[in-house]
């Protein structure tokens, strides 16, 4: 019997108002600039990169996951503001804070020695984000998306409770399974 692969990535993905205003904001580079790819997400701070695992082994990752998880405990997260990545890549500004430090580089670990996943590049150089715009950005437009986006504003606090398992689903990722943490 073949093996299937299905696509998989893990991330803080807020519910409620953050959500809606994030989403909202996608939305409006959709209509006024026609950028839609990073409407295929949910609004998210990824934790670990994309990979594939056999979708036949779905419960086994989310067990070892949710082993994982249950030791982790809950903490805040705050969004303000916005960044680019060069001209390529538009998102919200999440604060560094040390427990998202720990917990991000915590489940690299545990990735690859329980997983056995490769550990990606963004692995190390960690760069909490939440993405508006990429992929279908257009550099040589770039100048007035990005004034557009300054001409908003975007401030929220994130109370952390849980962590998504996201999958790959006829083109668009949706969250399968959340993992609640500690505390």
């Amino acid at each position: 019997m073949a093996t299937i692969k299905a696509k998989y990535f893990i991330a803080l993905v807020p519910e409620g108002k953050i959500q809606e205003e994030a989403t909202a904001l996608k939305e409006e580079m959709k209509n006024l600039f026609n950028l839609k790819y990073a409407l295929k997400s949910p609004a998210h701070v990824t934790l670990k990169m994309p990979f594939e695992w056999n979708e036949k082994k779905e419960e086994k990752l989310i067990f070892k996951l949710q082993q994982f998880f249950t030791l982790r405990e809950k903490f805040e997260l705050k969004f303000k503001g916005f960044d680019r990545f060069g001209r390529r890549v538009i998102f919200i500004d999440v604060s560094r804070s040390v427990p998202l430090k720990n917990l991000q580089e915590s489940l690299g670990k545990f990735c690859k020695q329980e997983l056995k996943l490769i550990n990606e590049l963004s692995d190390s150089a960690f760069h909490p984000h939440m993405t508006i715009s990429f992929k279908d950005v257009k550099p040589k437009n770039f100048d007035i998306y990005w004034k557009h986006i300054l001409s908003r504003r975007f401030e929220a606090d994130y109370p952390v409770h849980n962590v998504a398992l996201l999958k790959r689903i006829e083109g668009r990722w949706q969250v399968i399974y959340r993992f609640t943490l500690k505390g």
